[in-house]
């Protein structure tokens, strides 16, 4: 018997309610952070910043699809576990996503809020290692699963990169 696709899975009653839960826990976190957010302050402004830092529009252009990635290929995985009857697994990987959106909202708190570069960029580099893990959890449900996450480690890499470069010219 061969297993249906991840992202057929989705289409159950079972994928749709856990597409739900993802998809309110992503909205609950990107909303978080983005009120956390602060880009038109004068302390934003006046810090130096690489020739490399984008600007300003690229960052919800490059976030809100990496929510919904997150949110649908979780959603996909959590429904495979649960088909599979591998519920311990299931329940992991729901914890494992929480406190990624924790860390997640959290590194705007700390950055703009806080205005602590240096532990921001620390806290960038945990989410970045944890965005890591996360894929690599999905991915071990299903590859193709894991190849669709893989852009949120890479930009949270890239944001830890960013980061620390604001924090060095800012010391």
């Amino acid at each position: 018997m061969s297993r249906t696709s991840p992202w057929q899975s989705l289409r159950t009653r079972a994928g749709l309610r856990n597409l739900a839960a993802t998809a309110a826990a992503a909205v609950a976190s990107a909303g978080l952070g983005a009120a956390a957010t602060a880009p038109d302050t004068r302390w934003y402004r006046g810090l130096e910043k690489p020739p490399w830092d984008p600007p300003s529009i690229a960052f919800p252009l490059v976030w809100t699809p990496l929510y919904a990635d997150i949110a649908v290929t979780t959603a996909a995985a959590l429904t495979v576990l649960e088909q599979e009857g591998r519920d311990e697994e299931a329940a992991h990987l729901r914890w494992v996503l929480a406190t990624n959106l924790v860390l997640n909202t959290g590194w705007s708190v700390l950055f703009w809020r806080g205005r602590r570069p240096w532990a921001a960029a620390a806290w960038c580099g945990l989410l970045a290692v944890h965005s890591a893990a996360l894929t690599r959890r999905v991915g071990q449900v299903d590859p193709s699963l894991g190849a669709a996450l893989a852009p949120y480690p890479a930009w949270c890499g890239f944001a830890t990169a960013l980061n620390t470069s604001i924090a060095r010219r800012n010391d």
